[in-house]
């Protein structure tokens, strides 16, 4: 009881006509900046972080909780409307958003992404409050083995429930384990596939091939279909809300996907790319088993409702670790750390009790901004959507100019461009052979987690391999891994065939009806 009675003073500072205008003003600047490609929610911290220091702290840090926020929506419009998503925890919401997108229900994903935002946002933000004493326990029984095992786990989820084909999917993988070796060796300080290029010592950016593989690919993939009439602009039905047969069946994958997102907001296990992910291939493995087909065709609500409740929900637990630990566990959290030292101010045990008001304010300014956020984005759900009836060769350009200036503000390297152009070329070769993206974008995302974790894992034990599977927890992910894999495989199995019989049933009933045109045309 004690934390919601100081819970209710922090919403009696936070709710004040000055404090409610800089949640609005951060709101829109972070939706704003988060929506242009290749910037991103950490990004928009970053930039509007100058703006705040003219301000008192309380006022500061909340507007930086509409910005937080703001910044996390902008990259999920992006990724729904142009296939772009603002940073890699955007990138599962890609896949069936921008499908919804194509086929007329830009409004519908927009607003889908909005309530799952605000679902996720408040159940973690909520959980933070009032269980952050007890959740900070989860970080300490994490070590390098789990961290391997957790990102094994998300590997092979992806490529075998996400992929429609296995061997596809493990070939995507090894695309995107293959692009994370270049550059210099973390603990041993080699080069490694450079070839002698100094621009590739520090690797390939995320945000490069993250724009390159599904920004300048799907260009690059519509641009090859001008000419076979292929490219048409999508018809937007004008309805940007959710009726209520569609709110009831998103509301089941936004609490799953709620429920993936806040145990990773606590342990640094590369910020919300694992859980979205996981949200995502959890869907589609649900939607085979019900015979979904609107999965990788028209879209579904459900593949985009569970990774947006999962990223958010990480991101509101999040800052409870920050605040609560001092540990930012994701890219947008350490800049927030810095905001915080700006101010002279140490995120930790002891900072709620040297700046109880402040924190609490600034939690209390989180349910706002997410309230602000939901409101303001499904008001502008529609407008967004207008973006899609802009004619293709427009839009089109225009998301080139947008990747190639957010891919060199991030770099300043010419040599980013040409990684670039060549990642947008291997996007449309993928598209082309229906290689699956999600399994290269996870593999780039968490490849380097990987690889350091095991190297630490066996360095401390010297060798000795058995350490990646002696604890509990490894145990029970590798057990959990091994049955879904089998299921999966039974499945492919299941599928193929059934479309063996389908395609046999097919060509009995073609030959009748060949006899029967050729004994019409003897006669």
């Amino acid at each position: 009881m004690d934390q919601f009675s100081l819970l209710m003073e922090g919403f009696s500072s936070a709710i004040t006509p000055m404090n409610m205008l800089w949640v609005l003003l951060g709101a829109i600047m972070g939706t704003a900046v988060g929506v242009l490609p290749g910037l991103g929610s950490s990004m928009a911290v970053a930039l509007l972080l100058p703006i705040t220091f003219s301000l008192d702290p309380v006022a500061a840090f909340i507007m930086f909780a509409g910005i937080y926020f703001g910044g996390m929506f902008g990259d999920s419009t992006a990724a729904i409307l142009l296939n772009t998503p603002g940073q890699s925890s955007a990138i599962a919401s890609t896949f069936e958003g921008h499908r919804l997108a194509k086929h007329g229900k830009a409004g519908q994903a927009l607003a889908t992404a909005a309530i799952g935002a605000f679902i996720g946002g408040l159940l973690a933000t909520a959980l933070t409050v009032f269980l952050i004493p007890y959740l900070t326990k989860l970080a300490t029984i994490f070590g390098p083995a789990e961290y391997f095992a957790l990102a094994v786990f998300a590997f092979l989820a992806v490529s075998s429930v996400v992929s429609e084909s296995v061997i596809k999917g493990l070939i995507a993988l090894g695309i995107g384990l293959a692009l994370t070796l270049v550059g210099i060796d973390g603990p041993s300080g080699t080069e490694r596939f450079t070839f002698g290029v100094p621009e590739l010592l520090d690797g390939f950016s995320i945000v490069t091939i993250t724009v390159g593989l599904l920004a300048l690919g799907e260009v690059f993939s519509m641009a090859s279909k001008v000419r076979s009439g292929g490219m048409q602009t999508p018809h937007q039905t004008k309805r940007a809300i959710l009726n209520r047969r569609e709110f009831r069946f998103a509301l089941p994958a936004w609490l799953r996907g709620t429920a993936f997102g806040l145990p990773f907001g606590i342990i640094p296990a590369g910020g919300a790319e694992v859980p979205t992910f996981l949200a995502y291939g959890t869907e589609k493995s649900l939607a085979k088993r019900r015979g979904d087909k609107s999965f990788g065709t028209t879209g579904s609500l459900r593949g985009l409702a569970a990774p947006e409740a999962a990223g958010n929900a990480t991101t509101g637990t999040a800052m409870g670790t920050l605040l609560a630990l001092g540990l930012p566990v994701s890219s947008t959290a350490a800049i927030m750390l810095a905001a915080f030292q700006q101010y002279g101010l140490q995120p930790g045990p002891l900072l709620f009790t040297t700046n109880s008001d402040l924190v609490w304010t600034l939690l209390a300014s989180l349910f706002i901004g997410l309230a602000v956020l939901l409101i303001l984005n499904l008001f502008l759900a529609g407008w967004w959507a207008k973006l899609l009836q802009v004619p293709r060769h427009y839009l089109y350009a225009g998301i080139t100019v947008l990747s190639v200036l957010g891919v060199y503000a991030v770099g300043s390297s010419i040599s980013d461009l040409w990684v670039l152009f060549l990642v947008g070329v291997l996007g449309l070769v993928m598209r082309r052979f229906r290689v699956p993206l999600a399994p290269v974008m996870i593999a780039v995302v968490l490849g380097p987690l990987a690889e350091t974790e095991l190297r630490r894992a066996l360095a401390v034990s010297e060798g000795d391999a058995s350490v990646l599977w002696g604890s509990p927890f490894t145990i029970a992910l590798y057990s959990a891994l091994a049955i879904a894999l089998l299921i999966s495989l039974i499945q492919h199995l299941r599928h193929r065939r059934q479309a063996k019989i389908d395609a046999r049933t097919a060509a009995i009933a073609v030959v009748p009806t060949t006899k029967a045109k050729a004994g019409s045309e003897s006669e």
